[in-house]
């Protein structure tokens, strides 16, 4: 697909690899709505996003990905002001670090690992599940395709460490459903694939001190470095333009493989 004049949205856009993202749709000529449970972080990305690329290139919205009637209103108001969505761009998520048995001896709080699988998991699928029938309703483009989505993963589906089992569990089903809903989408034109990032010098990453950013570094095969958010972006945005890729979960990593801990 071609990215110039399309209209894409973009959940977690306010911030790290999101911001990326969307940045580089917008250079690449898309028409980009920000969506963020942050509305001041939307409007940071899509006015830096305006500035460069020209006024209307962007637009923020707040959206909260566990809410149908908050990313129904998202797109519908994104629609009026782009027109429909032909892309989809899905990096919103959260994390947390519990281990299942306290230091005290007590079990790890269900609802903390029901809210990471919630955002993540269930956040991802709802946000695909409204895309995908405004989408299938458009008219097709070449090989009668008529739209992408990209979900985010991560390397802890496969390599989850020691206290990530909510994140892990919850980036092992964003795997999961990739295939099958590649497949069920099939019939409307509608490519789905995954990025399985690694180590990333996000704001989160950065707030880490720098010996701490050095040593993760470090572990990462080659480049020995910390991935760049752009780099995230440039295949978000391949994925987009190579049509023949569905279905599929592709890490990013520098051939990084987790340690338990």
């Amino acid at each position: 697909m071609d990215i110039q004049g399309k209209a894409a949205l973009v959940t977690g856009g306010g911030s790290g690899l999101g911001a990326a993202t969307a940045r580089e749709l917008a250079r690449l000529g898309a028409q980009v709505a920000v969506l963020d449970i942050h509305q001041a972080n939307a409007e940071r990305v899509a006015h830096d996003i305006n500035t460069a690329c020209g006024a209307g290139t962007a637009l923020a919205l707040a959206c909260d990905v566990t809410s149908p009637e908050s990313v129904q209103a998202a797109i519908d108001t994104a629609a009026a002001a782009h027109g429909p969505a032909r892309i989809l761009m899905q990096i919103a998520g959260i994390g947390t670090a519990k281990r299942v048995i306290g230091k005290d001896g007590s079990p790890a709080a269900l609802e903390d690992f029901a809210k990471v699988v919630n955002v993540n998991l269930v956040g991802t699928y709802n946000v695909a599940r409204l895309f995908a029938a405004a989408c299938a309703r458009l008219d097709p483009m070449e090989d009668d395709e008529r739209g992408v989505m990209v979900f985010t993963a991560s390397v802890a589906a496969y390599d989850g460490q020691v206290g990530q089992q909510a994140y892990s569990a919850s980036k092992a089903g964003v795997v999961g459903m990739t295939l099958p809903m590649a497949r069920d989408l099939s019939q409307h034109g509608i490519r789905v694939c995954t990025i399985a990032p690694g180590l990333f010098a996000t704001p989160l990453m950065k707030q880490l001190p720098e010996p701490v950013q050095a040593s993760l570094a470090a572990s990462i095969p080659f480049p020995r470095r910390l991935g760049k958010p752009e780099e995230f972006a440039e295949l978000a945005c391949h994925i987009v333009r190579n049509g023949h890729l569905n279905g599929e979960t592709i890490r990013l990593d520098g051939a990084l493989r987790m340690a338990p801990r």
